[in-house]
């Protein structure tokens, strides 16, 4: 089934909110129209009038994780007005950085956001009780010393429900706390239990405030899952245009088109991101979503121009979440082409986290093994690598990062195992780890898996001779990951070899639908149109 016209839905909804839609950029940093536009907010805070606009235009920053551009606005409304409290609130929030990384900010940034949340609430002891409760929220998250952050984002999930329970007038109190309630859901939770009761608390606000950045913004991640992408859809129809100065807003809507495989208007919002953002070897995030959804149209030329893009000074970014994006972009390049011998000599990022290094450690093991060369033994080095990537992750205590990289392990354990002729034992392993990777949502750093390891199941099941197991992987992997083409494509396949005429020529055409604008150089079109007697 092709995608639904999107922007005669975007024009649609945008029509029942009330919310002008800007053209896609073209070859400008932002969208036509007003270049300034952030969204409406109305915060009313006791600061001197003069200063309230400047600070609920800081907030709608904030609500757009645009957290340096906040931060100075914040700045200026405290340097304006000392004595306000909220500017301090305000700088200690964008100090916390994105929420929903599951991840501490730096120690400065985090000595920062303490002092500004001390100082929130040392001034706010004049103020109102409301402002006050704000203040305390922000120092619930900093102070201590001695606890993790998950620790910290509960508290300022508790001191956010006080505030809005006392305080029911005010909607930010709940935006804020939704937010919080969505961002503290454990990954392992596929009930979605937490980001369900956020999104039921923010629906009827957005109803009521359609050009509210930061409702958007957060039922987006609250329906960034599998099962629930199609309810988030609206949210992320008109989000770009609500915020469309900030370049996480025109990101953050290929969330949910990834969710549900609309790959153009995946390129797009996320081409207008990374056109917008300030500093282009930041923008590695949309990018990477970029890239992902070229290579399932089979864009590999556009894909490598992305690629190109990046920066050649990017070290720094690999200490970061950042660098997630910047390992999986060359790894998926390679892999989901089929490059084997371009994977397995990608060159693995020195000082990167473990979960960044075993990106790179998991693509060299899949292209070696699958070489079936004397690269076994380089494959064995990067598979004990990666156990000993998910030893450290596990005794941090990194429960997320350590699940995701022992899926890994196991899976290109298996690889090695199949390479080495334990056909028996390689099943078992790409088994466990399709089941291990299942335990848990993905993080919202990534468009998808560096690839599913359900997916690779299924390319062992074709290897094995066993096309219906194979037929049953794939179209499990489709279930979590729609429209993807190398799932597509080997579903078709092993339906063919099946014997299930029918269900190959279904697969073959939804991959002839997604690949319509693939480059000459990709063979799955070409044997889809053979398969359906297509020219």
């Amino acid at each position: 089934m092709r995608t639904p016209n999107l922007v005669a839905s975007a024009l649609s909804v945008a029509a029942l909110f009330g919310i002008p839609l800007a053209a896609p950029a073209q070859d400008h940093g932002h969208p036509e129209g007003d270049p300034e536009r952030v969204g409406t907010v109305s915060f009313p805070v006791s600061c001197d009038p003069a200063v309230v606009p400047a600070f609920e235009r800081g907030v709608a920053m904030l609500h757009s994780f645009w957290f340096e551009a906040s931060a100075r606005r914040f700045e200026e409304v405290a340097a304006a007005d000392p004595s306000c409290a909220m500017a301090q609130w305000g700088i200690a929030m964008t100090m916390m950085g994105n929420p929903m990384t599951r991840a501490a900010p730096s120690v400065e940034r985090m000595e920062a956001g303490r002092a500004a949340a001390e100082r929130a609430r040392e001034l706010a002891s004049s103020s109102s009780h409301r402002e006050q409760m704000y203040a305390a929220s922000v120092v619930a998250y900093y102070e201590g010393e001695d606890r993790s952050h998950a620790e910290r984002m509960a508290a300022h999930e508790a001191a956010l429900d006080a505030l809005r329970r006392m305080h029911p007038e005010d909607a930010e109190a709940t935006t804020f706390y939704a937010r919080a309630v969505v961002a503290n859901a454990p990954p392992d939770d596929l009930t979605f239990a937490r980001q369900r009761a956020g999104a039921d608390l923010m629906l009827p606000l957005f109803e009521a405030t359609p050009h509210h950045p930061g409702l958007a913004h957060y039922i987006i991640h609250a329906y960034d899952a599998p099962s629930l992408a199609a309810m988030g859809r609206d949210a992320a129809l008109v989000y770009a245009d609500i915020a469309p100065a900030a370049p996480h807003a025109l990101h953050m809507p290929s969330h949910i088109f990834t969710r549900l495989g609309y790959w153009d208007e995946s390129i797009e919002t996320n081409a207008r991101s990374a056109a917008a953002e300030p500093q282009p070897d930041a923008a590695v995030h949309p990018l990477d979503y970029m890239v992902y959804a070229y290579l399932q149209q089979g864009r590999d030329a556009e894909a490598r121009a992305v690629l190109d893009r990046v920066v050649a000074d990017t070290d720094r970014f690999y200490g970061s979440l950042l660098g997630y994006n910047l390992a999986a972009m060359p790894a998926r390049f390679a892999l989901e082409r089929g490059a084997w011998r371009e994977a397995a000599k990608l060159p693995v990022p020195e000082g990167a986290p473990p979960y960044v290094e075993a990106i790179t450690r998991f693509a060299r093991v899949i292209g070696a093994t699958r070489l079936q060369t004397t690269a076994l033994g380089a494959a064995r080095g990067d598979a004990a690598a990666l156990a000993q990537l998910h030893a450290t992750l596990a005794e941090r205590g990194d429960t997320y990062w350590a699940t995701i990289v022992r899926a890994q392990r196991i899976a290109a354990d298996a690889w090695v195992a199949r390479a080495e002729g334990n056909d028996a034992g390689a099943l078992l392993l790409a088994r466990e780890a399709a089941d291990v990777e299942e335990t848990v949502e993905k993080h919202p750093v990534t468009p998808g898996p560096i690839l599913p390891a359900r997916e690779l199941l299924g390319d062992l099941l074709m290897e094995l001779g066993r096309p219906a197991e194979a037929l049953v992987a794939y179209e499990k992997t489709l279930e979590r990951e729609p429209r993807r083409a190398r799932a597509l494509f080997g579903a078709a396949q092993a339906a063919e070899r099946a014997g299930r005429d029918a269900v190959a020529r279904e697969h073959y055409a939804a991959l002839l639908e997604v690949m319509e604008k693939a480059d000459p150089t990709r063979p799955e079109p070409v044997v889809a149109k053979r398969a359906l007697g297509r020219r």
